[in-house]
C-alpha cells in the first residue's frame, strides 16, 4: 500500500488533511521553504515531516492544496522536480480552479511523465469526530487514489476526465458561496438604509431557512473574504466572458475584496455584518 503522500502546502485545509492522514498511518511530508514559523509549527502539530524537493518528488501520492492563484506556479516546480528526480508520483490538484486553469495545470504533469488527476474538496477542513470534507476525483488516473480512503480520506470519484471534478467544484461554490455574497450585499444595503430589522423580520416570517443561514454565514465568512475573492474569479471564468452571469461572480469577487479591506481597516461593514448576524440568533432565541 502506498503511505508516502506529500502535501504542499501546510495551510489550514492542507495542515488538517495531513493530521487525518497521520492518524490513519499515513507518512505526510511537506515543503517549509519560505513558509512562516506559524506554518512549520502547524505542519509539525500536524504530522507532517519537512522534506526536501527530491523527497517531494518521490512521494507517491502528491496534493497540491494552495490558492487557486498559485495552483499553475506550484505545478510548474512539481514538474521540474519530478524530470530532475526521475520518478512518477500521483499528482493531484485540489485547488478551488476553473476547468481551463485545471486542464493546463493537468498538462503541465502529464508532460513531466508524472500521473495527473483533478481533485475537488467540499467540506470544512477535517475535524476529530467528522467524516468530511468530501475529496471528489476525476480522470483517468482517479482510481489510483483508492488508498486515500483507508487513509481516513472520504474519496468520491466523478465520472468524467479532468476538469470533472473541478466544475462540481465551481458549481458548488457558485451557489453556496454566491447564497452569502447575496446576503451580505443586501444586508449591507438594507443597514444603510435603516432597514436591517424589519429585514431580519421579515425573513423571520416568510424565509427562516435563509435567516438561520446567515445568521451563520455571515461571520464565519469575513475571515475567509479575502480567500474567496480568487475563488469568485475562478468562478466567471468557469461559467466563461459571454455567460450572462460573469459579471455576477466579477462583482462578488469584488464584494469580498471590500470586506477583505474592511476587516483589516474601520471594519465599519464587518460590525454592520455581525450586528446583523447577531440579530439572527437573538430572534431565533
Amino acid at each position: 500500500m502506498s503511505n508516502t503522500i506529500a502535501i504542499l502546502a501546510p495551510g489550514a485545509m492542507g495542515s488538517a488533511v495531513a493530521q487525518r492522514l497521520a492518524e490513519h498511518g499515513a507518512r505526510v511530508l511537506t515543503s517549509l521553504h519560505g513558509r512562516s514559523e506559524a506554518s512549520a509549527k502547524r505542519a509539525a502539530a500536524s504530522g507532517m515531516v519537512a522534506a526536501a524537493d527530491a523527497d517531494i518528488a518521490a512521494a507517491d501520492i502528491i496534493l497540491s492544496i494552495v490558492p487557486p492563484g498559485e495552483a499553475i506556479a506550484l505545478a510548474e516546480q512539481l514538474a521540474a522536480s519530478i524530470v530532475k528526480f526521475r520518478t512518477r508520483p500521483v499528482v493531484v490538484d485540489c485547488n478551488a480552479v476553473n476547468v481551463e486553469t485545471v486542464q493546463k495545470v493537468g498538462e503541465i504533469i502529464a508532460a513531466s511523465g508524472a500521473r495527473f488527476v483533478d481533485g475537488a474538496v467540499i467540506g470544512l477542513p477535517p475535524k476529530p469526530g467528522s467524516a468530511g470534507p468530501a475529496f471528489y476525483v476525476s480522470g483517468e488516473h482517479a482510481q489510483d487514489l483508492a488508498v486515500l480512503k483507508q487513509f481516513g480520506l472520504d474519496l468520491r470519484i466523478v465520472e468524467g476526465p479532468v476538469g470533472a471534478a473541478s466544475a462540481l467544484k465551481m458549481s458548488y461554490a457558485g451557489i453556496n458561496k454566491g447564497l452569502t455574497a447575496v446576503g451580505a450585499a443586501m444586508v449591507l444595503a438594507a443597514t444603510r438604509a435603516g432597514a436591517a430589522t424589519a429585514l431580519r423580520d421579515e425573513l423571520a416570517l416568510s424565509q427562516p431557512q435563509i435567516l438561520a443561514r446567515l445568521g451563520v454565514a455571515l461571520p464565519d465568512m469575513v475571515p475567509k473574504a479575502y480567500r474567496w475573492v480568487a475563488e469568485m474569479r475562478e468562478i466567471a471564468a468557469f461559467l466563461g466572458p459571454d455567460h450572462p452571469a460573469n459579471l455576477v461572480y466579477e462583482g462578488f469577487a469584488r464584494l469580498f475584496e471590500h470586506i477583505a479591506a474592511d476587516a483589516n481597516g474601520e471594519g465599519t461593514d464587518v460590525a454592520k455584518l455581525r450586528a446583523f448576524a447577531e440579530s439572527c440568533n437573538v430572534k431565533k432565541a
